[in-house]
């Protein structure tokens, strides 16, 4: 009887710390192949993005990454990529590679003429559906960059943005 209180307060530590030494998983998975049709400049780090709302299959959606730069955010030229894909009506999932693991911002259009481009009204205003990252308010006008800040710490990833039609 004696000595089992003896094994657990001296052979107990011992084994806490060799545990403590074995990494949790030593043999690492290898990593998953990014999704078939994921756009942009290959990595080892992607997102998936579910737009969901869409009212057509007409068109494109955009997906535009930007860099964790407030000053680049929605200005001409200020994105990574754009990468688009066709739309389906109800919900569109795209793959977007990034860089690297870090934190970046997404805004989504749905392109439903196909002109690349997102049009405008003749007053300025949005003529497409668009969303953003984390689906905050735009009843105010765009969202600030610190509200569409996404954190991308790994690969395969999924985020869920709401499109909003004008």
């Amino acid at each position: 009887m004696t000595i089992r209180p003896f094994l657990y307060f001296v052979l107990m530590p011992a084994l806490l710390l060799l545990a403590q030494a074995v990494p949790a998983h030593a043999d690492p998975a290898p990593a998953r192949p990014a999704p078939a049709g994921c756009t942009g400049r290959p990595s080892d780090t992607w997102i998936n993005v579910a737009v969901e709302g869409l009212r057509s299959d007409s068109g494109l959606v955009a997906i535009t990454l930007y860099a964790d730069n407030p000053r680049k955010f929605l200005v001409r030229n200020g994105s990574l990529y754009v990468g688009r894909v066709p739309a389906h009506e109800g919900t569109t999932t795209g793959c977007i590679f990034v860089p690297d693991p870090g934190v970046y911002a997404l805004a989504i259009y749905h392109d439903e003429n196909g002109d690349q481009i997102f049009n405008r009204t003749a007053l300025g205003l949005p003529a497409e559906g668009y969303g953003f990252a984390n689906n905050p308010s735009t009843l105010a006008g765009l969202p600030s960059f610190q509200s569409v800040r996404l954190a991308i710490p790994r690969a395969g990833l999924l985020t869920r943005v709401r499109i909003k039609y004008p």
